[in-house]
């Protein structure tokens, strides 16, 4: 049965597996970036797979920042990374407590200082993002303020936002 767009039969599968076993919901993911060093092209690509193929992701730099404004740039692959994760969470949440939607949107919106990318102060980068959601549903308010709060506990862009994360970085001389 899919209610939302979410394919609950094989969510429920899932979701059952992991309460016989909790390692099964460990799961890792990996995209690799090439730098693009030839003018008049995105700075920055990686072809990601997918169950059902494979897709090419271009970025590059705004103008201001030394690219060609070619493609969109890093943070806004971030906003979408972040508003594709929360809606993905809102809609699944929604569909787990019965809650059909008519439509659904997330806007996600940072404010950032660029002063200390480039070197020039020590002012946080990031100093907030902001989710709007726009939902369209007959359930009642109270219920879908629920399911925001749901979300924000449960989405995992909204934990890599408001948790330290381990970050490991190396270099490779190749």
């Amino acid at each position: 049965m899919r209610v939302n767009n979410i394919d609950l039969d094989v969510l429920t599968e899932f979701a059952n597996e992991v309460k016989k076993d909790l390692t099964k919901a460990k799961k890792s993911k990996q995209v690799e970036c090439t730098w693009k060093l030839e003018e008049g092209e995105p700075q920055v690509e990686a072809v990601v797979q997918f169950r059902m193929g494979e897709a090419l992701l271009q970025a590059d730099f705004a103008p201001f920042m030394g690219g060609s404004g070619l493609a969109p740039d890093p943070l806004q692959y971030c906003l979408f990374g972040l508003a594709s994760c929360f809606a993905s969470t809102f809609a699944t949440t929604a569909a787990t407590e019965g809650i059909k939607l008519e439509s659904l949107t997330v806007s996600a919106q940072n404010f950032i200082d660029l002063s200390k990318t480039l070197g020039l102060s020590n002012n946080p980068i990031v100093e907030k993002v902001k989710f709007t959601v726009r939902v369209k549903s007959e359930a009642p308010s109270e219920s879908l303020e629920r399911l925001e709060k749901l979300s924000k506990e449960r989405c995992p862009a909204v934990f890599c936002l408001t948790q330290p994360i381990s970050l490991e970085t190396e270099v490779e001389k190749v």
